[in-house]
């Protein structure tokens, strides 16, 4: 698993697809939004978290496409599909890559845009905590969902409308989160539940995803 996860940072940093468009998706919806509401601080401060999230569920979803495709199109998968690491592992390893070349540069960035959108630092620590724990299930329920689309052609549309309605729990919580957390609020049943999203969908989604590609690769 160690070598297949190396494998694909490699091919991600190459190709650009998963770090460097995600973040700059991510830069810009960030940067762009302020002109829509105005110059208000306070009005900014209020809707950082939310917007926040939301920028980085989008920014997500840009490289979902690609997490199966290549190595379908190349026959890789077949090949993975056939070798002593059960697919489930295979799914977990793909879905560690997207959390590390999109999640994790979208958290390290995250400090920077919220002092753009007048977030205190007690606010921007609260939306990084949250960032941290629902991040890794955005990453998971993408590659259930791109183990979905495998072998379709342009299936980067019916992949979208696939993950959304299963991002919602995750985007409420974690936006509810940090948004609590920025305004002083307690905020620890939303975290929890955060987690629960997230250690639920990791404890399930690697073997749903497995079975998928196993129909797939028929």
């Amino acid at each position: 698993m160690i070598t297949l996860i190396l494998r694909d940072l490699r091919i991600a940093v190459r190709a650009g697809g998963g770090f460097g468009l995600s973040l700059a998706f991510f830069f810009i919806i960030v940067i762009f939004f302020p002109f829509s509401i105005g110059p208000n601080l306070d009005l900014l401060s209020k809707v950082a978290p939310g917007t926040l999230w939301m920028g980085a569920l989008l920014a997500c979803l840009l490289s979902l496409e690609r997490i199966f495709a290549l190595d379908f199109e190349d026959g890789t998968l077949d090949l993975l599909a056939t070798s002593p690491i059960p697919l489930e592992g295979v799914v977990i390893a793909k879905a560690f890559v997207h959390w590390l070349t999109t999640g994790l540069p979208l958290i390290l960035l995250t400090p920077f845009l919220g002092v753009l959108l007048g977030l205190q630092t007690s606010g921007i620590i609260f939306l990084i905590t949250s960032l941290i724990f629902g991040t890794p299930a955005l990453s998971i329920i993408g590659t259930f969902g791109a183990a979905l689309t495998v072998g379709i052609k342009r299936g980067g549309l019916l992949l979208s409308i696939l993950v959304l309605p299963l991002y919602i729990p995750t985007l409420i919580f974690g936006a509810e989160a940090a948004r609590r957390g920025s305004e002083g609020f307690e905020m620890q049943t939303s975290i929890l539940l955060l987690l629960g999203v997230t250690l639920l969908s990791w404890a399930i989604l690697p073997f749903a995803a497995a079975s998928v590609l196993r129909i797939n690769l028929r």
